[in-house]
């Protein structure tokens, strides 16, 4: 199979419609075999109802329906796990990523043999509350990461197949799977814009909350590629170092005593003394951290699997 194309969805009857049969030309007009897999987050709408009747006009789509709203990060995920094709799109379902953009992600995924190609919508049609926060996202994540991406959280982004069949997608990490893919050693990463039209149905499904979690994942991507499968490297370097600091502090206090007698002087006791009790909680945190990534160390070894939804209908 050519492409897969993976749609995560939470209420968006309305539009489903349009956006599988302007997939379905786009797929017929240039051969491109073709599945569409449109993944239900638990929409209390009558999304799952309109799937189940595109279903019997057009075997190529696919549905998978949540027992309850987990996310998209686990929409996307469970829709990768799902893919046979190729080369798999994602794209939203609000009609605001445009088909007629797959065929040239597709060429370039094969032709210049990328791993990634993330979307950039150069000209947007948001609000402000919603597009300078983004700005400000997308450049911490170019710092943190590395990546010369313009627009990290689009959600129209083709990919080789190995990529998402090698990485994981949880929490609101969907808007960093560059990151992800770079940190699992996919590093041929790539841009190209795209067209972003104003949303025709409904109203966006993402508050503001999403800002603070993206901005956590992002700490959490960037902690777990470095030091997830080293966590002592992280845990035990702090550990060693406040402890050594607490311990130099300590033999301070004591010479300082000592001279002090020696030299006939007036001296204060140890416990007198506040670098005393700040060397001992110096002491005691470095002992911890260093237990901490011991026992990271040793979890990280036997990590159970992160991604479990609970599916309660499937079309294949």
């Amino acid at each position: 199979m050519d492409i897969s194309v993976v749609v995560p969805l939470f209420n968006e009857d309305e539009s489903l419609p349009e956006l599988t049969a302007w997939i379905d030309k786009v797929m017929i007009d240039n051969n491109f075999s073709y599945e569409i897999i449109l993944v239900d987050d638990g929409s209390t709408d009558r999304s799952w109802e309109v799937i189940e009747a595109l279903r019997l006009q057009n075997l190529a789509i696919k549905g998978i329906k949540f027992r309850r709203n987990y996310g998209k990060s686990a929409a996307l995920n469970v829709g990768f796990e799902a893919t046979q094709g190729d080369v798999v799109i994602t794209m939203d379902a609000d009609l605001q990523d445009s088909p007629d953009e797959i065929p040239e992600l597709y060429r370039r995924i094969k032709e210049e043999k990328l791993d990634i190609i993330s979307g950039w919508k150069k000209k947007r049609f948001d609000p402000i509350t919603k597009t300078i926060p983004t700005k400000l996202f997308n450049a911490a994540t170019r710092k943190m990461s590395g990546i010369e991406l313009n627009d990290f959280n689009c959600g129209l982004k083709a990919y080789r197949s190995d990529v998402i069949k090698t990485i994981e997608v949880y929490g609101e990490m969907h808007r960093y799977i560059p990151v992800i893919a770079k940190w699992a050693g996919f590093s041929k990463i790539a841009e190209q814009v795209v067209e972003h039209r104003a949303r025709k149905y409904g109203t966006t499904k993402f508050g503001f909350s999403r800002f603070i979690n993206g901005f956590l994942d992002l700490l959490s991507i960037f902690f777990v590629g470095k030091f997830g499968k080293r966590p002592m490297h992280f845990f035990g370097s702090l550990g060693v170092l406040s402890f050594f600091i607490g311990i130099i502090m300590a033999l301070y206090i004591l010479f300082e005593k000592k001279y002090l007698i020696w030299q006939g002087l007036a001296y204060r006791d140890v416990t007198d003394q506040p670098l005393f009790y700040l060397s001992l909680v110096a002491i005691v945190v470095g002992s911890q951290m260093f237990l901490a990534g011991f026992i990271a160390e040793l979890l990280s070894r036997n990590a159970p699997e992160r991604n479990q939804y609970l599916i309660e209908k499937e079309l294949k």
